[in-house]
């Protein structure tokens, strides 16, 4: 076994003393602040000669500190852990190409007419839920009728929702039925819409891939939806597999589903449970699951393991430091922003950002697996990054010059600085309790911070619990100022429901007018054209850059550890097999 890295305590207070001493121009010095790991090198397909078993029952690993919350259902989930429950018993309509663009292999085909502004989908004949009723375009319509409902407390609806023609309308409760979505007959339905943009034709996009068993779930009410047994204890999809038992928080157990559209899956079932990232190395070793996604800051100490083999790709995904600037305004169905703010200043906000550094964060704890961000679109979207953008990068002189032209003055020599107006300055900094990177990095980011005078400290005291956390986050909680989180992009870059006035999920509550036109310039049906679609993404990435309501922090590395029993397992974008595909080579896993 290679070497464990030295005690993360001392990294960090290492980090902090390298760190502080800054650099003095207001250019990045090579690199952009601190070294850069080299980045390893992955397949994405699990190769395997052996011959397969019949059927099999797989063994996975949910790398996760704390229980899953179970919610089975695409329209009401709200974390990465759930959706990476449901691969397993959940599908999309489409298919997508290795681009993320809509394909014309999956469940359904499309047509897109520009002119009319309207997708027409088609369903393969006789497809079935995992419960062998028919799914049909009825089932589309419903989670339509269920996002866009007044009732519907889930965070899905949004621009993206409000763009189909009626919904607006529906969802005001002024109109019982959405006009534009026409349910032609079981396999045909057509959905128009007020703008034609690219996201439509993009997987995870503009249109709604997931039908809902309107006749599972047609007599729950819909604000009762989440937490009914129908989503939490009995699921229905139209994956491969289907929910056979469920321990909440702890274990799934699946099986196959006879009633797939592909055919019954080669594998009889997978059973699936919690695993803590503290134990999941001596898992894998020990050959008690055959599928894990590895936490990237213990990869020394897995990346020999005979008995694996790793997969990694580019995630969907980056972490980033979030200010807390307004209210979600339940009634309006947007975001408010308080010009009152602790951190509505926007020179605070970039000096916090020129205070700390991301590339010796990466380099020390992650092994080149994740690297410093230059702005809010991860690698994988290579054609709408904007690689020329410098980004922030540690220079603590340009961060105290920042605050000092600001006002920002230690006014009664106790080594913080005060506000502009004289008064106390104190701001609470919210982090996520995780593996064992997680608490010193947050301690690098405090201690940076006090090292400019911003007397920054641990709300609550301590790290928080993910779920906790979020649910600190989504509610506006008083008692934060500044968060450290991470998004996942899914599969369109589109930033509009993470940062758009109407989206739920934009937890900074930021908005303002150039924000807004340049998210329109996105949604626009001038973006069907690429050259500008490209440079409407970029103009958008200035204004987050010159705004700051979050500070993006690292982008990542996805591992999995993959146990050498298994055959056919293939994390390519855009593959063409899923789970359905994946065989074993033995009856249990290698040790």
């Amino acid at each position: 076994m290679p070497k464990k890295k030295r005690g993360l305590v001392i990294f960090a207070a290492l980090l902090f003393t390298l760190a502080a001493c800054g650099n003095s121009a207001d250019e990045p010095a090579a690199g952009s602040g601190g070294s850069v790991a080299v980045v390893p090198k992955f397949d994405t397909v699990m190769k395997n000669n052996g011959a397969a078993i019949e059927g099999g029952v797989l063994k996975y690993a949910l790398v996760k500190d704390s229980p899953f919350q179970g919610i089975f259902s695409p329209e009401f989930y709200v974390d990465a852990y759930d959706s990476e429950l449901m691969g397993f018993s959940h599908e999309p309509l489409f298919s997508e190409a290795g681009d993320f663009s809509l394909s014309q292999e999956g469940m359904a085909t499309f047509g897109f007419d520009k002119e009319t502004k309207t997708i027409s989908i088609i369903l393969k004949d006789d497809l079935k839920w995992s419960d062998g009723e028919p799914l049909t375009t009825d089932d589309i319509l419903f989670a339509y009728e269920v996002i866009g409902h007044p009732d519907y407390t889930g965070s899905r609806y949004g621009q993206t929702f409000a763009n189909v023609v009626g919904m607006a309308e529906y969802h005001n409760g002024s109109a019982e039925t959405i006009s534009g979505i026409h349910v032609i007959d079981d396999t045909h339905i057509t959905i128009e819409f007020l703008e034609a943009n690219a996201s439509l034709l993009q997987s995870g996009g503009g249109v709604w891939a997931y039908p809902m068993p309107r006749h599972q779930l047609g007599d729950v009410a819909i604000a009762d939806m989440a937490s009914s047994p129908e989503i939490r204890e009995n699921p229905v999809g139209a994956g491969p597999f289907r929910v056979k038992s469920i321990i909440p928080g702890q274990s799934v157990v699946f099986e196959a589903n006879e009633y797939y559209w592909k055919g019954r899956p080669k594998l009889d079932g997978i059973i699936v449970d919690v695993v803590g990232s503290a134990t999941i190395v001596s898992e894998m070793e020990a050959g008690s699951y055959d599928i894990a996604s590895m936490p990237t800051s213990s990869y020394d100490s897995y990346k020999e393991l005979e008995n694996i083999t790793l997969l990694g790709r580019d995630a969907l995904a980056y972490s980033y430091i979030g200010f807390k600037l307004g209210e979600w305004d339940e009634e309006k169905g947007e975001n408010v922003m308080d010009p009152g703010a602790k951190m509505a200043d926007v020179n605070l906000r970039k000096a916090m950002a020129y205070a700390i550094d991301n590339n010796a964060i990466a380099t020390e704890f992650y092994d080149g697996l994740r690297g410093n961000v230059n702005g809010l679109i991860p690698p994988v979207f290579a054609d709408y990054r904007n690689r020329d953008a410098s980004g922030f990068y540690l220079d603590v002189a340009k961060a105290n010059r920042i605050l000092d032209d600001a006002g920002y003055i230690d006014t009664d020599a106790d080594g913080f600085r005060e506000t502009p107006e004289g008064e106390p300055l104190a701001i609470t900094f919210a982090a996520m309790a995780g593996d064992e990177t997680a608490e010193p990095i947050a301690q690098y980011y405090i201690q940076q911070w006090q090292a400019i005078g911003l007397n920054v400290t641990l709300a609550t005291g301590r790290m928080i619990e993910f779920q906790t956390f979020y649910n600190m986050i989504g509610s506006d909680h008083a008692g934060i100022d500044v968060y450290q989180a991470a998004w996942g992009t899914g599969t369109d870059p589109n930033p509009t429901e993470l940062y758009g006035r109407t989206a739920a999920f934009n937890y900074t509550r930021w908005t303002s007018e150039a924000n807004d036109a340049a998210l329109a310039k996105i949604n626009s049906s001038n973006s069907l054209d690429k050259a500008y679609r490209v440079e409407a993404y970029k103009e958008w990435q200035k204004v987050m850059f010159e705004e700051v309501p979050v500070i993006p922090t690292l982008w990542r590395k996805e591992l999995f550890a993959v146990n050498n029993r298994v055959k056919g397992y293939d994390i390519t974008y855009g593959a063409k097999n899923g789970w359905e595909a994946v065989e074993l080579t033995a009856t249990e896993p290698i040790k």
